[in-house]
């Protein structure tokens, strides 16, 4: 595959962008297990053209592993512009610019941006527009968008439309309306149509866990790729065997329970090395708690991992998992 500046692997799996959980320590971990490119939380851009620092440190990767894209929400397309120049005025490093027109909270949506920018193709339209004339022809620029609002503005096929005619490069589909939220299962038939209504890639996104199930959902849309949140968190491993099985191989073992336990332990440490233990602990109860999937007193794991508040109890952790898998 082929974006602009950069050759990507065909039939990619692509790491997704997620508020509070995408941080460095995790893209990083997902990129050396065959991510074929990561991204960031995603910044708004009106937060960056009033210098809100913050927002710049939530895109800002000293060094990043394998290819990199930084996410930007916001609903006015000069203002889009203008935090694409501050971030390059800024030295900040990245290879991809997506924007995020799928986010369903309504913090996000209540500001018109996010997947309220489904109800406004047109807009949608002038955002990639607005973001292409800043990033110049070089850099890849993709979107990141649900299948539309709700049953009644279901408006995917026209905005896909809107940004591949404006400049956008790749588009990532979410298989639910906004007012679905997380639930019911995705709409595979509905991210096909939005597919074939475009010439650029389209990848698949949502409820990917499994390899086969990546394999199977690529099947049903034709999609160019797959992009996995949620399904990866505890378990990077998934990147590793959905290429293996995209590509024809077999697909490898599982990791080892102590290959599950030093990843987790050097996720965490990294955490805190980049934000330090502070900051860092608190987002580290929900990602131990995904690596405890599967596992023996899972529940109880899961209360231990709630109360996680030095780097040590990590260790201490690690120790009980042991204990319950004896």
């Amino acid at each position: 595959m082929k974006l602009r500046n950069l050759t990507l692997p065909d039939r990619p799996a692509v790491f997704a962008p997620m508020a509070g959980l995408s941080d460095g320590a995790c893209r990083h971990l997902m990129a050396d297990h065959g991510a074929a490119w990561t991204v960031s939380e995603m910044a708004s851009a009106k937060a960056i053209t009033f210098g809100d620092k913050k927002s710049l440190t939530l895109l800002r990767d000293a060094h990043p592993h394998g290819l990199y894209a930084v996410q930007l929400f916001g609903a006015e397309p000069e203002t889009l512009a203008a935090a694409i120049g501050i971030i390059r005025e800024k030295g900040i490093a990245f290879d991809l610019l997506d924007l995020n027109m799928g986010c369903p909270a309504p913090k996000i949506t209540s500001g018109g941006a996010g997947s309220k920018l489904l109800l406004d193709p047109a807009l949608c339209g002038r955002m990639v527009a607005a973001a292409r004339q800043a990033l110049g022809q070089d850099i890849p620029l993709t979107v990141k968008m649900r299948i539309g609002w709700d049953e009644d503005h279901r408006t995917g096929v026209e905005v896909a439309r809107q940004c591949e005619a404006n400049g956008a490069d790749l588009i990532a589909v979410h298989g639910r309306t906004r007012e679905q939220m997380y639930v019911p299962p995705i709409d595979a038939g509905a991210i096909g149509e939005i597919r074939a209504a475009v010439s650029v890639p389209v990848l698949a996104n949502g409820d990917i866990t499994t390899a086969a199930g990546a394999a199977q959902l690529l099947e049903q849309t034709g999609c160019a790729g797959v992009m996995i949140g949620r399904g990866a968190l505890g378990d990077p491993w998934l990147f590793e065997r959905v290429n293996a099985v995209l590509a024809g191989d077999p697909e490898p073992e599982p990791p080892t329970l102590n290959r599950r336990m030093m990843a987790m332990r050097a996720q965490i440490y990294e955490m805190c090395e980049e934000k330090g233990e502070w900051a860092a602990m608190p987002q580290a109860r929900s990602q131990a708690m995904h690596y405890m999937k599967g596992l023996k007193g899972a529940a109880s794991l899961r209360r231990y991992c709630s109360m996680l508040e030095h780097f040590p109890d990590v260790d201490r952790l690690i120790d009980a998992v042991y204990r319950l898998q004896e």
